[in-house]
């Protein structure tokens, strides 16, 4: 009789293990109706981005999907079982966006790109972040400019040019020397060479500045002295 009742019991057992096992493997291979989201084992009726826009409630076995439409600032653009509608883009000057069509309650808000920026984030066609062109340094030029989608691309001068940045090229250094002057500061790479006119030394001709003021004070010196020297004698 013990030996009956245990095989029962052993038997039970086994059938509820089954009996989880099947429910288990039903809610893991459950697919909705693509009109339908799946919560728990229920497939729910989504909520359209028309006049009702977000789940207020989940459907289950005895009530269907309850839905509310989606407060100011925010928006669904498709069916959906979401609970909380998706924020609506801020176009910011300080993102390098500015509006070109505002947010609704089944679209989100349209952007464009501010002048001197490029799209680093996109939805589709529409830019949600921003970031300013670079801007190429001394001793670069711009050898490719920046569009909507890419960045400005610099390169380096070769020798015998200069560039302040902001050209789509490098110059070459005037040659002093082909225009009958003498070369007074040599170019680099930021800046073109300085020219004067030939036979000018330059540190000379301080030399002789300097010397032509000592003289010019020492003769007031002397002229000075002298007229004390009348005066005393006198």
């Amino acid at each position: 009789m013990v030996t009956v009742k245990c095989a029962v019991t052993q038997c039970q057992h086994n059938l509820s293990f089954q009996i989880i096992l099947i429910k288990v493997h039903s809610t893991l291979s459950l697919t909705c109706h693509p009109a339908e989201y799946l919560i728990g084992s229920e497939c729910c009726l989504r909520c359209s981005p028309g006049k009702n826009h977000r789940v207020k409630t989940h459907c289950n076995e005895y009530r269907s999907t309850s839905c509310l439409p989606c407060m100011d600032g925010t928006y669904t653009d498709k069916p959906n079982g979401l609970e909380q509608c998706t924020p609506c883009t801020n176009c910011t000057a300080g993102s390098g966006l500015k509006f070109n069509r505002s947010c609704t309650v089944t679209s989100d808000t349209v952007c464009e790109l501010l002048q001197g920026f490029y799209c680093i984030y996109s939805v589709g066609d529409d830019c949600k972040e921003a970031q300013r062109h670079s801007s190429c340094g001394p001793g670069q030029y711009i050898s490719q400019n920046g569009t909507a989608s890419t960045d400005t691309k610099c390169s380096d001068c070769s020798a015998g040019t200069f560039s302040d940045g902001t050209s789509p090229s490098c110059q070459p250094h005037t040659q002093c020397e082909d225009l009958n002057l003498q070369e007074i500061t040599a170019g680099t790479s930021a800046a073109d060479a300085q020219c004067g006119p030939r036979g000018v030394n330059v540190a000379a001709a301080v030399g002789v500045s300097v010397g032509v003021i000592l003289i010019i004070i020492a003769g007031l010196l002397l002229w000075c002295f002298r007229k004390k020297r009348k005066s005393s004698s006198r």
